[in-house]
């Protein structure tokens, strides 16, 4: 009897215990009625009408909708994934007409909870896992925005992207008409779109097919074979991502039908909830005149003041700000985020103006916001030219701009708020706290990565003109971002890239840049050089008050290379704990680098290469004969062949070194982004 009670007691136990329900088909002609069968998270929201809306018209967030119960996608016995079909009807409403603001996408992950971040990512990865096949993400994202990180074709495309923001397979967005073919269908039109997914376990294939009205075209936009068994835990959950960045778009749902091993039911056009009229704007006329004729007078002086203190303190809008694209704030809302300017919030000051820390009040994002002096170098032109380049460039080790505010003579610039300030602050005097090695070359890759970027992954090339450690903000976890584009230039790839005058700062400046006047992605790599040796050796790249063979840092690296002895320029805080291999790899690249002839530095795909360890270690320098013996070697392949040409200083006539500094001064500027620095530029 009392090993029956036992069993019996243990057979209530395992009733009791709550089983999440297993799905395998949905059917939703609207979402008025779903209630908690959808986990929205971030600004996903149901709306009265029904319509489900992932994100809205604010800049850097992100929406969820997520089916609350796993749905079984793979068989257990076998490991075989299951064969799934899906239709969808949405819709985007871009916040201004020409330019998206991200895009959304149909997404099948291991958690309803998807951590993800906004803008190129979507709300489904984050910049530490991108790419990890520990994420178990397949998606199909319709995208309005071009991110030439992840290589997207045009900013109107749909893709399939499996663990990674890196398309699989994209086109753009189109559907096949059986009278006139493939036709263009814009995604941020404002009007609706059908996709149906379908994905056959037997032929291992994704097909992704979109139509501007119900009837599904016969044949699909993409499709990819792939097998997702491998991908696919047992259960997983499906529903929907969004994003808004720089721009923001509205990303709605109005309907949508699933199914695992069969056909999704049709979506009745019909019976789905209708997307929503523009808004009417009423004015402060016909609102007066609906109350009072007293309410109308007041109501008209007011509005006659506030045009007329708002005409009086803006200005025209020009067409070179029409063309920019980054998010324009207006004054006020910055003066807000500031505390009208106050000391308090400041971060930072140069000759450029002063930096402030700022909330934003809406979103209450926290950003570092430039406010450029009426005296300082960086006039408009300069401006522009930071608001033209940073802000159509996206990458992870870039500092992001978020957007500007012109105000008469006011120019200001709003960026991501870095909290540990610039990497020199880290490097140099008396820190207040030693970077360790590990951390160190981490900031180096990431500034590489940027920097490679910036030569190869966009769709210009863009030339920094000003790499040094002042330039490179570290975030939170400190994570390394080039920043100040003030300086950069945008070429054609193939172009010629010359500038008209010498800008930069002594120790960054490559030497054919005074006689040449031409700026390259080689004088660029040459800065990187210098800030590879003051990263290892924590110091710049001149030090005035060093003994004369120690005023020039590549100078002094190269000759205690030469010597056999390259570690003893290694930063002593380091205390010795640091990977040595890593370490004289660096050194090496900083010289090679730092050649003072362009052709023989490296390109920075070759570094980023040599950096992630890709190839494998440098060849040692032929240094038997000294220098001379090395510039005639005859050898063009190696480590050898980038410092043939390396032409080191002569230690006898440091004082030239003065004098050139001297002479640059006169012609070179020197703007500092210290989007979070602290106290005067150096």
């Amino acid at each position: 009897m009392p090993n029956f009670l036992g069993f019996f007691s243990a057979v209530l136990i395992f009733l009791a215990i709550p089983v999440s329900p297993q799905v395998s088909e949905l059917m939703f002609s609207g979402f008025k009625d779903v209630g908690a069968n959808l986990t929205l998270t971030g600004v996903a929201e149901i709306q009265k009408n029904g319509i489900l809306r992932l994100t809205n018209e604010t800049s850097r967030l992100m929406g969820h909708a997520m089916y609350s119960s796993p749905v079984k996608f793979k068989n257990s016995t076998s490991g075989n994934a299951f064969s799934f079909s899906t239709t969808f009807a949405f819709f985007i409403v871009p916040e201004y007409p020409k330019l998206g603001g991200h895009g959304m996408a149909f997404a099948i992950a291991p958690s309803k909870y998807i951590k993800g971040l906004p803008s190129q990512y979507l709300g489904l990865v984050n910049a530490s896992d991108i790419g990890n096949f520990s994420n178990h993400i397949f998606a199909v994202e319709f995208d309005t925005v071009q991110d030439f990180e992840f290589g997207d074709i045009n900013d109107n495309h749909v893709g399939i992207d499996i663990n990674s923001m890196k398309s699989n397979a994209s086109d753009t967005a189109a559907y096949y008409d059986e009278d006139s073919g493939k036709q263009n269908l814009s995604l941020k039109s404002g009007k609706a779109i059908q996709a149906w997914i379908d994905y056959d376990s037997v032929r291992h294939i994704v097909n992704v097919t979109i139509s501007p009205t119900s009837k599904k075209p016969r044949n699909p936009l993409l499709s990819f074979p792939v097998d997702l068994s491998p991908l696919f835990n047992e259960f997983m959950y499906v529903g929907f991502s969004a994003s808004t960045g720089l721009l923001a778009s509205s990303h709605y749902i109005l309907g949508w039908s699933f199914k695992v091993n069969g056909q999704a039911q049709a979506l009745d056009w019909a019976s789905l909830p209708s997307p929503p009229c523009p808004k009417k704007k009423h004015t402060a006329l016909a609102i007066g005149i609906s109350v009072s004729a007293i309410a109308f007078t007041i109501s008209a002086v007011s509005l006659a003041v506030y045009f007329f203190v708002k005409a009086k303190n803006a200005d025209p809008i020009e067409s070179w700000e029409l063309e920019l694209g980054p998010h324009r704030y207006s004054y006020q809302e910055l003066k807000k985020a500031t505390k009208n300017f106050r000391d308090k919030e400041l971060l930072g000051s140069g000759g450029f103006g002063k930096v402030y820390r700022g909330t934003l009040p809406n979103s209450k994002t926290q950003v570092a916001i430039k406010r450029i002096s009426q005296d300082s170098k960086q006039g408009l032109r300069e401006f522009v030219a930071e608001i033209a380049s940073i802000g159509r460039l996206r990458h992870r080790n870039l500092v992001q701009l978020q957007g500007w505010c012109r105000r008469r003579s006011d120019l200001l610039l709003v960026y991501d708020f870095m909290a540990n300030a610039s990497l020199d602050k880290f490097l140099f005097d008396e820190p207040k706290m030693v970077l360790n090695w590990e951390q160190r070359f981490n900031i180096i890759k990431g500034v590489a990565s940027g920097l490679l970027y910036l030569h190869e992954g966009y769709e210009q090339v863009v030339i920094h003109r000003d790499v040094k450690a002042s330039n490179v903000l570290l975030d939170s976890e400190l994570n390394g971002r080039l920043g100040d584009f003030g300086l950069a230039r945008l070429h054609e790839h193939g172009s010629n890239l010359t500038t008209t005058r010498v800008v930069g700062t002594l120790g960054y400046l490559a030497p054919e840049l005074p006689r040449t006047g031409q700026a390259t992605t080689g004088s660029d790599v040459f800065a990187f050089g210098a800030l590879l040796l003051e990263v290892a050796c924590g110091r710049r790249p001149i030090e005035p008050n060093a003994r004369p063979e120690e005023l020039v840092l590549v100078d002094w690296v190269w000759d205690r290379y030469r010597e056999g002895r390259v570690l003893d320029v290694v930063d002593p805080r380091l205390e010795g704990e640091f990977d040595e291999n890593q370490v004289v790899m660096v050194l090496k690249l900083g010289l090679i680098c730092s050649n003072n002839v362009v052709v023989a530095r490296p390109k920075m795909r070759e570094v980023v290469r040599y950096l992630d360890g890709e190839v494998g270690a440098i060849e040692e320098l032929r240094i038997n004969g000294g220098l001379e013996g090395a510039k005639g070697s005859g050898h063009v392949e190696g480590f050898d062949d980038f410092v043939h040409s390396f032409a080191s200083s002569s230690f006898d006539n440091m004082s030239s070194y003065r004098d050139m500094a001297a002479s640059f001064a006169s012609f070179s500027t020197s703007p500092l982004s210290l989007l979070n620095g602290r106290g005067e530029t150096r």
